[in-house]
């Protein structure tokens, strides 16, 4: 990782592109919201961004970028774009895949695109405004190759699918591209990324140094009883009972063994499926739930203790357990130097009454998976209308979730800013840069 301990000491100020990123960011403002339009009517699930890389692909290629990659984890985009003035290499990525979710918004171009998610039909739906951000970074690509001769250093665009999780049994993601090469050849000194967010009103942008959003992880408790006829459980071992116990159990373990003044945590079961008739009671009871955290080693003592406990409290019912936990995506931990450093761009292109230290997010992003391979900085747009509350907008991932287009030129001009004034600062200049060029 490079060394990023002087960044505090060098203050960051605007690059001298500033003002004609902006003049070029309100001249392609109305293409980003047509991209962005088209790719709502148009969402694919993760591993399946076929026509959106397609369009992504073509469009790096139509800017001259020196090197535009394709099929990188399946569907992703990786394009280089080299300045025209020696210097560090910075990174910026967008997510691409839309959710299994059926729309309800009225828009005149509303998804009403359906496909199969592990086996099931389902409604798709761009739920989390994945569409915003591969516009936003298309739009982001277009300004500073239009900037190329003043641009100090190297610019790399990374498009991801499948943010929301590959289909079960693939692969996929930030992981995976990380294995294919996305970040080397050269390799970054750091990597911007955004989200949009109806938690925030329309103009805003939230930032956080730290620990941001929480890891993600799997959990399958399966309770093996034995089957027997719901008016003589006596003779049988009742999974259903048990997995009451197990799911009261499971509570104990963020409010009475965790300490809570280090970090949150949260153990949540989702769902529960056992027994087909009222008067039977089954063989088994399977229980899937989320595990979130905001630090390792906390994450690795909830999955022993969650263990332990499902299966002591099965065990204490004549039940047998199986638990099965996943780790999905780590903590996002955006680099306490580099955010400090970064806050004055955040203030200059939001303005200082509109940027917003927000609090920890226990939702996750595989954005961290970037983070732990080079600094990364990680922020949040706001896209909830003036005068609408952001705590009664539809959250992100929601049938009802809705944008205010407005918000995709702030998220153009952040990325934007972020990578020329990171890729002229002194400290950048300075540290141990990958030669311009290599690959």
């Amino acid at each position: 990782m490079s060394d990023l301990s002087d960044l505090s000491a060098s203050p960051i100020v605007a690059s001298s592109l500033a003002e004609r990123i902006d003049a070029a960011v309100q001249a392609i403002e109305p293409q980003v919201i047509a991209w962005r339009r088209d790719f709502h009517e148009h969402p694919e699930l993760g591993n399946r961004e076929f026509r959106t890389a397609g369009i992504v692909a073509e469009h790096l290629r139509r800017l001259g970028l020196d090197e535009v990659r394709t099929e990188v984890a399946h569907t992703g985009v990786v394009g280089l774009l080299v300045g025209g003035l020696p210097g560090p290499v910075v990174a910026l990525r967008a997510d691409m895949d839309a959710l299994p979710v059926t729309e309800e918004v009225d828009l005149p171009f509303a998804s009403k695109v359906r496909a199969t998610w592990n086996g099931e039909s389902v409604g798709v739906m761009h739920a989390c405004g994945h569409d915003t951000h591969t516009a936003i970074l298309m739009g982001v690509a277009e300004v500073l190759a239009g900037l190329r001769a003043g641009l100090r250093g190297s610019v790399k665009f990374i498009f991801q699918p499948a943010e929301e999780l590959p289909p079960e049994g693939e692969e996929g993601g930030a992981k995976m591209m990380i294995e294919q090469g996305a970040l080397a050849g050269p390799k970054p000194h750091a990597i911007f990324g955004l989200h949009v967010t109806s938690r925030l009103p329309v103009g805003v942008i939230g930032y956080r140094p730290g620990p941001t959003m929480a890891s993600a992880d799997n959990l399958t408790i399966t309770v093996h009883g034995r089957q027997t006829h719901g008016a003589m459980p006596w003779l049988g071992v009742d999974p259903i009972v048990t997995a009451a116990q197990v799911v009261l159990g499971l509570q104990t373990v963020v409010s009475r063994e965790l300490d809570l003044t280090r970090e949150p945590a949260v153990v949540t079961i989702g769902t529960i499926r056992g027994g087909v008739r009222e008067n039977i009671i089954p063989d088994s009871v399977e229980m899937r739930g989320t595990i979130r955290s905001f630090d390792e080693a906390m994450r690795d003592d909830i999955h022993e203790r969650v263990t332990y406990l499902a299966q002591a409290i099965s065990r204490g019912s004549r039940a047998g357990c199986t638990v099965c936990i996943r780790k999905n995506y780590p903590v996002t931990v955006n680099d306490p130097q580099l955010t400090e450093a970064m806050q004055p761009t955040l203030g200059r292109v939001a303005g200082a009454q509109h940027l917003m230290l927000v609090p920890k997010v226990t939702g996750s992003e595989d954005f961290s998976f970037f983070q732990q391979v080079v600094p990364g900085l990680f922020i949040f747009v706001g896209i909830t209308p003036p005068g609408t509350d952001p705590d009664k907008a539809a959250p992100n991932h929601s049938p009802r979730f809705h944008v205010d287009e407005r918000g995709l030129a702030l998220g153009v001009r952040a990325l934007a800013h972020l990578a020329c004034d990171f890729l002229e600062s002194g400290v950048a200049a300075n540290m141990d840069t990958t030669i311009v060029g290599e690959r």
